[in-house]
């Protein structure tokens, strides 16, 4: 498409009956209505020895409504991430007060309270032990969950040390260890926690659960509800 002098832009339009909304408009996005009056203008001052061939013209029309459909097929798929993220967060808010199953190894020990999870093995495993450490990386307790065939087992901690005397609330390091063909290996663990409340966050971010004494965590990391 040929370049309109932009000195006499404005001669032009008027001269045409056009009135230049491109001017007035806050958005530097090409709209519709611009591109008619554009073609609209280049038709009018094209070399009358030159004229533009039919199919030059067919293809910027095909070109641009290829561009309009694109931003509204993107105004569409964001209108329908939208929806899905309200979505999303409606069935999560039915999660606060719930108890969940997830990927972390820090777990919170209220007063008088426990830490429970699952220890899951790819194989059958021997000594498979759960440690126990405190903030400082002190081993605080051990608990033996002896062999275990592939799959995951629970384990509850009561919150009290090797000697049965009862620790401080806080967080504590859940690991767990096990023996497979003599050498030592590091099963997953997941950890029960309670869902204090559900954010929602920015572009591109998704939904978080707020775990009691832990923090938030991703929606999508949760492995079981409880």
């Amino acid at each position: 498409m040929s370049t309109v002098n932009a000195t006499s832009n404005n001669q032009i339009y008027q001269a045409l009956g056009l009135s230049r909304e491109l001017e007035t408009q806050k958005s530097d996005q090409l709209q519709l209505e611009d591109f008619l009056e554009l073609m609209v203008t280049e038709l009018t001052h094209q070399d009358p020895f030159k004229p533009m061939e039919n199919s030059e013209l067919a293809t910027q029309i095909s070109q641009f409504a290829t561009v309009s459909g694109i931003d509204e097929l993107n105004g569409s798929f964001s209108s329908f991430s939208d929806s899905m993220i309200s979505g999303q967060a409606l069935q999560a808010s039915n999660l606060v007060g719930r108890t969940v199953l997830v990927p972390v190894t820090t777990g919170n020990l209220e007063t008088g309270g426990s830490i429970k999870g699952v220890v899951g093995v790819t194989e059958s495993a021997s000594d498979v032990t759960v440690r126990i450490s405190d903030a400082s990386g002190a081993l605080v307790k051990e608990i033996k969950l002896g062999t275990q065939s592939k799959g995951e087992v629970s384990f509850t901690w009561n919150g009290l040390d090797e000697n049965g005397e009862a620790v401080a609330p806080g967080q504590y390091t859940v690991e767990a260890l096990a023996e497979v063909d003599g050498e030592t290996v590091s099963p997953y663990t997941l950890l029960e926690a309670k869902i204090d409340s559900v954010s929602i966050g920015g572009v591109g971010q998704g939904l978080s659960v707020n775990l009691a004494g832990l923090g938030p965590v991703s929606f999508s990391s949760i492995a079981e509800i409880r």
